[in-house]
């Protein structure tokens, strides 16, 4: 995501943390909530379609295959996914079209895919590979190549060696190297140069020299290098299409986890008024079907449980092997599996707009996109056409005119010359290791957006957290109610939770929950509103009911002195404390408790050891953030922040220098997400911090940030071992195959052993950016 775009999720971020009903940090901000909920209820077309999500989506066979060269500043950026809902949208759900095929994605530019427009799949690729093979192997033997090898019998049917090879040879050349020749043509047509322009011109000039030879003036004939040239170079472009391709068939794999049918209640054909259950094929599902879940059953979309309750296996989203309970309120996510229970759930979010598609879409445009590294590789690598063509056409001259031995000779110098400088091996260097690299962390839950996320992730020196729902689980629970004199414990509470029943705050939530656990009245109160950093103002039977922190009461002028004392013992222990006051009298204080997620610890420390420095930025009281920042052993805490100021202490970082990762998982945390070098958010990819992050742990997991730094900069290092080969080869390779040994030592690099180094290099690369593939993510460890 660029810094406009994320600034702009911010700015959105920013305006609905202010209008949001129950934002007050007293406590600290609300959790963002779905952003998809119900803004399709409305929609006439949102049902259509899970399979046209399916379709438009495309599969990994559609998407684009080889050169990246042309990959470069005029691609769009990513677009932000459902930011603000389909509501607007009457076609919203036919469904992925904004996000496009892959071949028709932002990001892919026409002149990548004309490159290859003439072979969409690895197995295209590898079919034409073996028939060219099968081919070629003949037209060796009959060759002087075979004769160098003992292979002494002549060609069938009485034809002569030259004619046999030009009729195997132009069945190789036209259909099996034909997606070289078509692309090549397309982008001359435009008049550009890639790197299919060196391997189309490698083929067709020892092919038609070698015709012309053959039908005008005899001699020797070149079909056996024209037909290795392609066999070759269909090998080493099966393999990184393969590659490619791999990796993202597992993230693939998860849209076909979503069934093909639905049991959805609808209005009885026959008896009016009563509901019929009757199964429709998904995309006749829309937004607001009630569904129903039988033992064993799919979630076809996203929804939340209205009646019933079961255990869910959600694995396939969290990698979390123990089954979730679900009772009513909680949430489904289309495609995990239900254990023995049923229940009905409604239906909130279809298509493209479900948890799983995001997913899916997040991994595919991570892959599509185009690190700054891989941008200066594809200019380098359009520099290096031209020096393979000029290299090809000085050669060629400088025999001819000073090596005596005539235009065959020095035809075939210019040929190797051509073929070896291809600069496929510099073009691959950087995508096929980034594309290893988003998969694999796919794999483990780590979701990068595009492939700047993934770079920027390596230089990363300092880790901001936000404490709640970051570091913690997010889910407090009431442990202290404490009245003042003049005041019941009851009444404290029933004043506390009626305030803040409105509010969606884990705090908040927290205060009620436990005042109906302790069989407390809970009313909605009269009016509500929230002071953001500060906490709530709301009444209650006409009572004037506060409830906040220290900031909040000294404005409203209430004397908290008498508890000011238990409110620090309080918070020396890791609970949050918040005053009540009614009527401007001071009626007590509630505490609040939320528990420490258990990989935080081990998070903090894993980034020690990678020499990160971890910082808390919370809105809470420092004491609090200080006893929680202990427990954890973080090297900095920054408390008391307003929400709108979190942004300016990432600034404040960033003055000193530091490259940061902000981590976060509310609305509040959106603007310093988009401010920092790279926002990681946690959770499964639903609300605003999502859309504004670069970086998505599925998982929840704190620990997986150290795995993604680490793992970014594995694949950085990969990105820069295979540029430094890349760029050598083609440094040593083409003053050999332009001769320069050959008059001192007698070496002759022909065009059919320059066609297999050619080859090679890209096997070089390929294979080292696949044993990214052995790196261990910290979940993967622990697992073992």
């Amino acid at each position: 995501m660029s810094q406009e775009e994320k600034k702009e999720s911010a700015d959105e971020a920013t305006t609905i943390m202010r209008i949001k009903s129950g934002t007050h940090d007293g406590h600290a901000m609300p959790t963002a909530q779905p952003v998809n909920a119900t803004d399709n209820a409305t929609n006439p077309h949102v049902g259509h379609d899970m399979g046209a999500m399916r379709g438009a989506m495309g599969t990994m066979d559609n998407m684009p295959d080889m050169d990246h060269a042309a990959h470069d500043e005029r691609a769009m950026p990513a677009q932000p996914l459902n930011k603000t809902g389909t509501a607007a949208n009457s076609h919203a759900g036919h469904n992925m079209g904004a996000m496009g095929k892959m071949d028709n994605m932002p990001g892919m530019d026409h002149a990548a895919h004309d490159e290859h427009a003439g072979h969409g799949s690895p197995d295209d690729m590898l079919r034409r590979f073996i028939i060219s093979l099968v081919v070629t192997i003949p037209i060796v033997l009959f060759s002087p190549i075979g004769a160098g090898l003992g292979f002494r019998l002549m060609p069938p049917f009485g034809l002569s060696m030259e004619w046999f090879g030009l009729i195997l040879s132009s069945f190789v050349v036209w259909w099996c190297g034909w997606p070289f020749i078509s692309s090549a043509w397309r982008l001359l047509r435009r008049g550009e140069v890639g790197m299919m322009t060196l391997i189309a011109l490698g083929i067709l000039v020892s092919y038609l020299y070698s015709v012309a030879a053959t039908l005008f003036w005899g001699g020797d004939v070149f079909f056996e290098a024209a037909a290795m040239l392609t066999t070759f170079s269909l090998a080493g472009h099966w393999l990184e299409m393969r590659s490619r391709f791999a990796t993202g068939q597992a993230v693939e794999a998860l849209l076909k986890l979503a069934p093909a049918t639905a049991r959805v209640l609808r209005p009885s054909t026959t008896a009016q008024g009563e509901l019929q259950e009757m199964e429709v094929p998904l995309e006749q599902v829309v937004v607001g079907d009630e569904i129903v879940i039988k033992p064993g059953d799919r979630m076809p979309v996203d929804g939340t449980v209205i009646s019933g309750s079961s255990y869910v296996d959600e694995s396939m989203i969290s990698g979390e092997p123990t089954p979730v309970v679900k009772e009513t309120g909680a949430k489904v996510i289309g495609g995990t599996v239900n254990q023995t229970g049923a229940f009905n759930f409604k239906a909130t979010a279809i298509g493209a707009d479900t948890a799983l598609a995001r997913i899916v879409a997040m991994v595919k445009n991570a892959q599509a996109s185009k690190a700054p590294a891989q941008q200066l590789a594809d200019r380098a690598g359009k520099y290096l056409v031209y020096v393979a063509l000029a290299a090809g056409l000085i050669t060629f001259v400088v025999w001819l005119l000073f090596g005596g031995k005539g235009a065959v000779f020095a035809l075939t110098f210019a040929v190797s010359a051509l073929v070896i400088a291809c600069p496929d091996a510099l073009a691959l260097a950087t995508p096929t290791a980034i594309t290893v690299g988003v998969g694999k962390a796919a794999k483990n839950g780590v979701l990068f957006k595009n492939a700047t996320a993934l770079e920027a992730t390596a230089g990363v020196n300092t880790v901001v957290f936000d404490k709640t729902g970051t570091l913690t689980e997010g889910k407090p629970s009431l442990t202290d109610v404490e009245p003042a004199p003049g005041f019941a414990a009851n009444d404290l509470l029933h004043y506390a939770a009626s305030a803040d029943q409105p509010s969606q705050h884990p705090l908040a939530e927290a205060i009620v929950r436990g005042a109906k656990e302790r069989g407390v009245d809970v009313h909605a109160p009269d009016t509500f509103d929230s002071v953001p950093g500060l906490g709530v103002i709301a009444t209650l039977h006409e009572k004037r009911i506060l409830i906040g922190n220290k900031k909040l009461m000294d404005r409203e002028q209430v004397d908290v002195t008498a508890f000011e004392a238990r409110v620090a013992a309080l918070t020396d222990t890791g609970r949050t404390a918040m005053y009540v006051a009614v009527d401007g009298t001071l009626a007590g204080i509630v505490g609040v408790a939320d528990k420490i997620r258990e990989s935080a610890k081990s998070a903090i420390k894993e980034l020690q050891a990678m020499g990160v420095q971890s910082v808390m930025l919370t809105g809470d009281n420092r004491r609090t953030a200080e006893a929680v920042a202990k427990q954890l052993g973080l090297d900095t805490v920054i408390a008391e922040v307003l929400p709108e100021d979190k942004a300016n202490q990432i600034k404040k970082l960033q003055a000193e220098g530091r490259k940061v990762a902000m981590v976060g998982d509310g609305v509040n945390d959106a603007p310093a997400l988009a401010q920092a070098e790279v926002g990681i958010a946690i959770g499964a990819g639903t609300d605003v911090a999502v859309e504004t992050a670069d970086v998505v742990l599925v998982k929840n997991n704190p620990a997986d940030v150290a795995s993604s730094i680490h793992l970014a900069r594995a694949v950085q290092g990969k990105i820069k071992q295979n540029l430094f080969w890349a760029v050598i080869y083609n440094l040593l390779a083409i003053p050999i195959a332009a001769g320069v040994l050959y008059p001192g030592f007698g070496i002759q690099l022909r065009p059919e052993w320059a066609a297999l180094l050619m080859s090679a290099s890209t096997v070089i690369v390929t294979v080292n950016a696949l044993l990214i593939n052995r790196f261990r993510m910290s979940s993967q460890v622990k697992a073992n």
